[in-house]
């Protein structure tokens, strides 16, 4: 069987796919907005990520009904956490982000067959059957990379938010009066750090307690700096300690761990450096050195 055939095949079963969801979703579409509610009833807000707003109508209309079927407990608290700790809870909720798995396990291999048939690129058919846990593991990618971005701009603010923390308690307000001052004062601002502050006051005033707000923090943001700082506040909260003193401490602490972590990636930035310059620059030198002096051995052996 020649390759064109196993092209045709191929296609015939993505085709197959394509239909199967197509008249799955409109056989479905009706139970699927109940079922998707959010829990305050609100729209999910537009997300920053066009590859997202493309998604979720294709999701809606062809995956979402199956990704309801997964029910496995475990599983949707991963993705529950993953959504969480990578801020992607106003934009998806769990059954959206698996769905958007299944779509785009079909969908990638799908493109990647249509790009080697029309642009014939020779690729094996082994790699775009792999295609298919690449585009499973897409949004769990995303989430991964957001979640980094997120915990390095927390690092770079959290300093600077606990000395105002610690000058405001000092100058008599509470600590969560103090937060909301700095929240105020960074209105505006693209700050993750303020925005999950002001979250916690959100959830202040919808009736959880402090300590359970400051928890959730922690659970949110899901980075060792920020977990031993919530732990230290809760700590201080309860045994009735000076606020003040306290925030200080973890003002110092911060930034000896911000100096230490700076010292330890300038000590491996010049261990990976070593590898480009022994593959590129010093082959180059030495061809630069001995290249004459092995052209002109060859040249003069010859004449």
């Amino acid at each position: 069987m020649g390759s064109a055939e196993w092209i045709l095949i191929l296609g015939l079963i993505f085709a197959g796919v394509a239909v199967y969801l197509f008249i799955s979703a409109i056989l479905g579409g009706q139970t699927d907005k109940k079922q998707l509610s959010w829990a305050n009833n609100a729209e999910p807000v537009r997300s920053k990520s066009g590859i997202i707003n493309l998604s979720r109508p294709l999701v809606h209309q062809f995956t979402l009904q199956h990704a309801l079927r997964i029910q496995s407990v475990n599983y949707r608290k991963s993705v529950a956490r993953r959504i969480k700790t990578a801020g992607l809870g106003k934009e998806l909720n769990v059954d959206e982000f698996i769905g958007m798995q299944i779509l785009w396990a079909l969908f990638f291999p799908g493109f990647c067959a249509v790009m080697n048939f029309a642009l014939e690129m020779g690729f094996p058919y082994i790699f775009i059957f792999a295609a298919v846990p690449v585009g499973f593991f897409m949004p769990i990618m995303h989430a991964n990379a957001m979640k980094k971005m997120r915990e390095l701009s927390v690092r770079a603010d959290m300093p600077f938010y606990i000395d105002l923390l610690a000058l405001s308690v000092k100058a008599g307000l509470d600590l969560f009066q103090a937060i909301q001052k700095i929240v105020d004062k960074a209105q505006g601002t693209e700050s993750v750090l303020a925005e999950e502050l002001s979250i916690v006051l959100k959830d202040v005033q919808i009736g959880s307690s402090k300590e359970q707000a400051l928890k959730e923090l922690g659970e949110r943001l899901d980075m060792p700096e920020m977990t031993s700082f919530v732990a230290v506040l809760i700590d201080a909260e309860s045994t009735g300690a000076s606020i003040s003193q306290v925030l200080k401490d973890q003002s110092v602490q911060m930034r000896l761990e911000r100096f230490v972590r700076a010292e330890k990636l300038g000590a491996q930035a010049s261990q990976k450096m070593l590898i480009p310059m022994m593959l590129f620059i010093v082959p180059a030198v030495f061809i630069m050195v001995l290249g004459p002096m092995v052209l002109s051995f060859i040249y003069g052996k010859k004449n």
